[in-house]
């Protein structure tokens, strides 16, 4: 069963049988606005925990995002690269940004669950 977990720079991770998806919150795309231009971290790249690992432009400014665990990218969505709205329709879905295996996947337990993520937001 997987389980969603997230940052405070608006990143969520979902982890199931082993492998860590990433993207940005649907909160994280609406301060954006409609995005344009979405680079993404390469297979095999090796990130580190608060990394700048891939980068969002929108209509409004550009943003970095920071990979939320350490791990191995075993995957990118070229789709958000080839359609970077996809993001703005499907932050928490078809908008992921890339997969990885984690380094230590217990780090995944420290980072904030969904009621927490969303207390978090009433004081931003």
């Amino acid at each position: 069963m997987s389980e969603t977990r997230f940052t405070k720079s608006h990143e969520w991770v979902c982890l199931d049988a082993g492998i860590a998806t990433v993207g940005i919150t649907d909160h994280a795309q609406e301060a954006l606005g409609d995005l344009v231009f979405v680079e993404l971290p390469e297979p095999g790249r090796e990130l580190t925990a608060g990394e700048v690992c891939a980068v969002v432009e929108s209509v409004k400014a550009a943003s970095d995002v920071y990979c939320p665990i350490a791990g191995r990218v075993v995957e990118n969505n070229q789709a958000i690269v080839d359609d970077p709205a996809l993001v703005n329709r499907e932050a928490a879905t078809g908008g992921w940004f890339f997969r990885l295996a984690p380094s230590d996947p217990a780090a995944f337990a420290a980072l904030m669950d969904a009621a927490t993520y969303e207390a978090f937001l009433e004081t931003e």
